[in-house]
């Protein structure tokens, strides 16, 4: 009997705590300039890569780019989030032969609804720490752009000017 209840006490201890591997997350509450919530991402550290869960709602149609900035700060119009995160300092965009940045990700196509949902799993960037530590000293955050990005101008992709902005933290 006393090893039944052990187990069962052992079983009950391991539920409580998680998963054995639990891996780092965080989220981002991402904000209009007025201080609309129009929606959460999600960050999960997973096999070397951070995968990001987007959905929003209440932005214009169209085709948006989507981006992660060096400064965890969203005040409006955003410019307090910088540049794009670039730890590599490297060149914008998946099309520039000296780029992308750690923080250069797909735009997003917003329906007549203005809803959009995007998954998208990032290199060069952790939650967890090391040299692309998206929770270091400053933070960092996720910021929607007024225009699509063309994926190779420096330093952003001649996507115009900030729409929405979230800040990433644990």
């Amino acid at each position: 009997m006393r090893v039944a209840i052990a187990v069962a006490a052992l079983a009950c201890a391991s539920l409580l705590a998680g998963p054995a591997h639990a891996q780092p997350k965080a989220t981002a509450d991402i904000k209009d300039a007025s201080g609309k919530s129009l929606g959460e991402a999600v960050l999960a550290q997973r096999d070397g890569t951070v995968e990001i869960d987007v959905t929003l709602t209440g932005l214009p149609k169209g085709t948006h780019a989507f981006h992660i900035h060096e400064v965890g700060r969203c005040d409006p119009p955003f410019e307090s989030a910088g540049g794009h995160f670039n730890p590599e300092h490297k060149q914008h965009g998946k099309d520039n032969s000296a780029g992308p940045h750690a923080g250069d990700l797909p735009n997003i196509e917003v329906s007549d609804t203005g809803r959009v949902k995007l998954q998208v799993a990032v290199k060069g960037v952790s939650i967890d720490g090391g040299p692309g530590a998206l929770l270091d000293g400053d933070g960092s955050a996720l910021v929607v752009h007024e225009g699509a990005d063309d994926y190779k101008t420096d330093p952003a992709g001649n996507a115009g000017k900030r729409l929405a902005c979230g800040v990433i933290h644990r």
